[in-house]
């Protein structure tokens, strides 16, 4: 008698024990592939802000509590071309990505508590600003 309880114990920690694991193989195959997208959707931490589109391609913001970030994104991607992106916070001085790429340039990002920014983008010659915003 006291043989089975212990079995009996036994399985029934087993069982929970198979049960726990396939749950959490479960849910990783369910939120891993999604979670991963989402994560590279972006370069910029922060919530999407501001978008200017212009003829080429536009200039993307993002903004967390502390930083600003911004990339210029082509609007077709292909072969390698002059492109640009500037941030800059009042009183302080720009951060810029230039040179020849073929998707985006950037990201940049300034520390921008209680600041104004503005920024601009460059895609093959035509490009698109802000002011100063998120003051």
């Amino acid at each position: 008698m006291f043989r089975g309880a212990t079995g009996r114990a036994h399985r029934t920690r087993l069982i929970a024990y198979l049960l726990a694991t396939l749950l959490t193989a479960g849910a990783l195959a369910l939120a891993g592939p999604g979670t991963a997208s989402a994560a590279a959707a972006s370069l910029c931490g922060g919530r999407p802000t501001k978008t200017i589109p212009f003829a080429t391609g536009e200039l993307r913001l993002y903004k967390s509590r502390q930083y600003v970030c911004a990339l210029t994104v082509a609007k077709s991607p292909g072969p390698r071309r002059a492109m640009s992106v500037s941030l800059q916070p009042r009183g302080g001085r720009a951060a810029v990505s230039s040179g020849r790429f073929t998707r985006q340039a950037g990201p940049v990002t300034v520390h921008a508590l209680n600041r104004c920014v503005r920024a601009s983008g460059t895609v093959a010659g035509r490009s698109g600003s802000t002011g100063w915003i998120l003051c």
